[in-house]
């Protein structure tokens, strides 16, 4: 990668950047998908790509979600390496037969013979005013699929370097864009490197984990500041990579804090939560200090966007299952100190 650093850039351009350089870098990248040349796409992610390598690697397609995979699929068997955009969450699913039963499942089918370098960048969670399927938090359906990677950038510094891996990746990746913080800027630093697969501790603390993903980092890095008023020295965990998962690195943080709560966007039932919380708990059970708790949406539809902020995650409803937590004054590092 290029090193370079800037500051404030949005996630949105980070994007943008990353798209840039891997077909500069690379001539067997392609980009495609609805709206993703001319326009430069609904969210303005492939804004100005099309004039400056030509529509012959970044072009329109119909509207047809599984047919963009499928032509994906055909691209990569023969050398190429496509990155194609869903334009909202729910629109993949139309694609999801193609993604479950060939584009997981080829190398697998192959013994090893094809691999298959496919990015699907997948815009997804709310937080925008829109409605639904233009919201859905759909990545339990991916994690769940075998043959898969699936990560989701925090950060615009995240979103290049995700990207990039992402598309040098020699298996399918489902990049998972969080729509509410495309216009949320940061640093950008592509010298640092911390590991396509690594989870990233954003903020320390002692006494409880907070483990969030994707747009949920932001909120949950606001609580942590919102905590300390109420004596709780909170550490956050960025998951970045959904599948596979980092051990390593969510069970240490929890086995130095023993507490933790999983946060995300989706509805908790059957959610992406529910497999953290067993794997720390089979994990880390002789650490832990209370149950792990999630704050999840809630087992609805995808409300109307005058609902949504009550639907989503919220500061307030993390520190109350924060508060829900079995403390105990003598073991709480800020509020005994």
């Amino acid at each position: 990668m290029t090193a370079v650093t800037e500051s404030q850039v949005s996630m949105a351009g980070a994007l943008n950047r990353a798209l840039a350089d891997a077909l500069a870098a690379d001539p067997g990248v392609l980009v495609f998908g609805e709206d993703v040349g001319a326009l430069g796409g609904v969210f303005r992610v492939t804004d100005g790509l099309a004039a400056r390598f030509g529509d012959e690697r970044v072009f329109d397609t119909p509207l047809a979600e599984s047919g963009i995979v499928g032509t994906a699929i055909g691209m990569a068997m023969n050398g190429l390496r496509p990155v194609v955009e869903m334009q909202f969450d729910a629109f993949a699913y139309p694609a999801f037969e193609q993604i479950t039963s060939h584009l997981a499942k080829l190398r697998n089918r192959t013994r090893g013979r094809v691999s298959l370098p496919v990015v699907i960048r997948v815009p997804y969670g709310g937080g925008i005013g829109g409605v639904e399927h233009h919201c859905d938090s759909s990545e339990a359906y991916y994690t769940h699929t075998p043959g898969l990677r699936v990560v989701t950038p925090g950060t615009p510094d995240d979103a290049y370097r995700l990207l990039r891996d992402s598309i040098d990746s020699p298996d399918p990746v489902i990049f998972l864009e969080p729509k509410r913080r495309y216009w949320a800027k940061g640093s950008l630093d592509q010298a640092t490197s911390i590991g396509f697969d690594r989870a990233l501790v954003r903020r320390t603390g002692r006494d409880v984990t907070l483990i969030a993903y994707g747009p949920m980092v932001a909120t949950a890095l606001e609580t942590a500041e919102a905590a300390k008023e109420e004596g709780w020295d909170v550490e956050v965990v960025d998951l970045r990579s959904l599948a596979p998962f980092d051990d390593e690195t969510v069970c240490a943080s929890v086995r130095k804090t023993g507490r933790a709560v999983v946060v995300h966007e989706a509805s908790g039932f059957g959610g992406y939560g529910a497999e953290v919380v067993a794997r720390v708990t089979e994990r880390c059970f002789h650490h832990l200090h209370a149950p792990v708790l999630r704050v999840t949406g809630f087992d609805i539809p995808y409300p109307p966007p005058k609902l949504e902020e009550h639907h989503l995650p919220s500061v307030d409803r993390i520190l109350d299952a924060v508060a829900r937590l079995q403390w105990d004054d003598e073991v709480v590092g800020v509020r005994g100190a």
